[in-house]
Formats: structure tokens, sequence, C-alpha cells
């Protein structure tokens, strides 16, 4: 504590003062800027993690395509911000919980949802969220911010069970200007509870730029106001995001308290495929981000430090475009749910109403009608 000069009146005395540091462990040139963590001594992870932002790019592209010929609804792409949920996914445990938005098909992957399923979903298939792999993981979530308080309420079951367990709940930028988003914090520091927020700031929300949203001069500061832990991190940096986000996974384990973490990254795509981001940011902005593809950034790495030839690259692409193909051809031929299946699981006992409306589905759906 130390006094700064006071007044005419009185004076004054700093009674908290804080910081927030940032990491890096990879320029965008694939430089090291200090000293690995010790998961990347094993090389196989390095190329894991490497393989899991490739076949994501892959997928997005496809899905896109898929959009673009009326074969799947609208889909919001992840193009650039690869090495923010790669490092996210490969960061928890299977027994934690992750709570997403709707950009997070990195993490998905990894944590056990198919490329059929995500390809489900997004064509209006509701089967799309019955996950076969993280059954305790939530679906994608739309709406902005809302999934924050539920996110403190799986930790505090989590905490109030005695589990071992980690809430890891991810956001953009602009939802950290809901007040959902500061209630959850609050309810979080208070109780100490086991979650992780990570804001993934891609710069913009929609068509609104970082710049506009808020004038603080960091996302991760805003954790203080909960006692939480705040911190930045180059979110086009999948090495450091796994790191960071590791670390604070297992602080919350531990037992210690909640963490934020920001992690800067750029949206190199349309906010979704119903977006023409063309309308509101420069074709010059876009360029001048494409320095810092987080892909380009490894594999320059891994090929300068001949941990990956440019054959071994070829051919991992090649396989991760293989099982894109094939989870898009099972996709197509998924015959859709009948229609009397949107009346199913609303209601433990179906209101008269819609009893009549259920059985037209029916017979419709059979042909009779």
């Amino acid at each position: 504590m130390s006094k700064d000069k006071g007044s005419s009146t009185g004076s004054s005395t700093r009674v908290a003062s804080f910081e927030i540091h940032h990491t890096r462990f990879l320029d965008h040139n694939g430089e090291v800027t200090g000293e690995l963590p010790e998961f990347t001594r094993d090389s196989a992870n390095l190329i894991s993690l490497y393989r899991a932002m490739v076949r994501t790019r892959i997928f997005d592209k496809k899905a896109v395509a898929l959009q673009r010929t009326g074969q799947l609804g609208t889909f919001a792409s992840s193009l650039g911000q690869e090495a923010s949920f790669v490092g996210i996914g490969s960061a928890m445990r299977t027994e934690d919980v992750l709570l997403p938005t709707y950009r997070e098909s990195g993490a998905m992957f990894i944590r056990g949802v198919t490329m059929t399923e995500l390809l489900l979903y997004w064509g209006g298939d509701e089967r799309g969220m019955d996950y076969a792999g993280p059954r305790e993981d939530f679906p994608i979530c739309v709406p902005i911010a809302t999934h924050l308080p539920h996110a403190v309420g799986v930790a505090y079951a989590m905490k109030l069970r005695r589990q071992p367990r980690v809430a890891v709940c991810t956001l953009g930028d602009g939802a950290t200007s809901k007040g959902d988003f500061y209630e959850a914090l609050n309810m979080a520091g208070a109780w100490q509870l086991p979650v992780v927020f990570v804001v993934c700031n891609n710069e913009w929300a929609i068509s609104v730029p970082r710049r506009a949203q808020t004038h603080a001069q960091t996302l991760a500061q805003k954790a203080i106001a909960g006692e939480i832990e705040g911190e930045q991190v180059d979110g086009n940096d999948v090495i450091a995001v796994r790191h960071c986000v590791s670390r604070a996974i297992e602080k919350a384990r531990s037992g210690d308290g909640p963490s934020l973490i920001e992690a800067l990254s750029y949206r190199m795509s349309d906010h979704t495929t119903a977006d023409d981001a063309s309308r509101y940011r420069a074709k010059e902005e876009l360029e001048k981000q494409a320095i810092n593809d987080p892909i380009t950034r490894l594999n320059t790495y891994l090929i300068g430090n001949n941990l990956l030839t440019e054959k071994d690259r070829e051919a991992l692409e090649a396989e991760c475009a293989a099982e894109v193909e094939a989870a898009a051809k099972e996709y197509l031929a998924t015959p859709p749910p009948p229609s009397k299946a949107m009346f199913d699981y609303l209601y433990e006992t179906l209101p008269a109403s819609l009893v009549a409306q259920r059985e037209f589905a029916t017979k419709r759906g059979s042909g009779n009608a």
C-alpha cells in the first residue's frame, strides 16, 4: 500500500493495484519468444495440435461450400481463430464440461463431437446436438453471454459435489458488454468456483469493432471487479493458449478459484454466412491481419525445426480432407427426422391442443394426408 499526493481537502491512499500479463511463445514468424512449456518437448503433441487446426479449417471450408449450395443452414466459421479453440479443447480433461457459443468447432472436435453431428446441427437437425462423445458438454449456444450464468451453475454443482472437475466457458468480445457476463463473474468470484472463462477476442461483435464496445484497455481486466485473476494470451499461438488455459484449469481444479483469459485473435471470415463483412470492414485491415495466421505460424515452426516435412504436411492435409468429405457424405445421406419429431420431448404429457397437430403431422409424414 502506498500513498499518493493528497489534495487540499484530504489525502488519497491507494488501496489496490492490478496488472494484466500477456503470454506468447511463438510470434507470427514462427520464432520462439521464450522458453517453451514442457508439453512441447514431445513433438507428437505439437503435430496433434497442428492437425486439429488444419482439420478445423478444412471442415470450415466444406461447411461454407455446403451452405452456399443450399445444403446447410447459416454457419459460423472459425477461420483465423483455430489456435484459440484447439488450444482450449486440448487443455481440458474428459471429465470437464465445455460451455461453448457457436464458433468453437475446433474445441468440440477434440472433445469428441463428430463432424457429422455439427453438420446436422447447422443443417437444422436437432439430432446434431445429441453428442455421442461428451454427453455433459453443453450444446451450441447462439444467444450472447446468457450461457455464462449456466457455467456458474455447473461449476457450483461441481463444488457442492466435491468433484475435481472444471467448467470451461467460451465467449466472444461482444459478450463482455452484457450484464450476464458481469453477474457470472461476480458469482464465480464470490463463491470461488471451479470455472474458467475464455474470451475469444476476434475484434468484432458482428459489425461492431472492439474499440466501439468498451473503453477498457483490455478485456482481461474486467475480471478484476469479481476478484478473479485475468490475463491475456496470444490467441493465434496455440502453444500459448493451451499453456494458459491448462494452467487456469488446474488452478480451478485444485480449489484456487476461477480465471478469465482473453485470447487475442482476429475473425478472418464474415460473422456468419448470413453476413457480409465487406460492408463494415476495410479490405486493408483484413489483409494486414493475414500475417498472424495461426496454422502458418505453427507450420513454420515445425518445418523450421525439422519436426514436420513438406511431404508429411501434404499427407496430413489429405487425411483431414478425406475425413471431412466422409463426414459431409454421411450428413447428406442422413434421412430427415419425421415431422412428428417436433412435438417430441417438449412435455411430459402433450397438451390436448397439440395432440391433433401431432396426429396431422404423423399422417402427412407417412403420406396419408
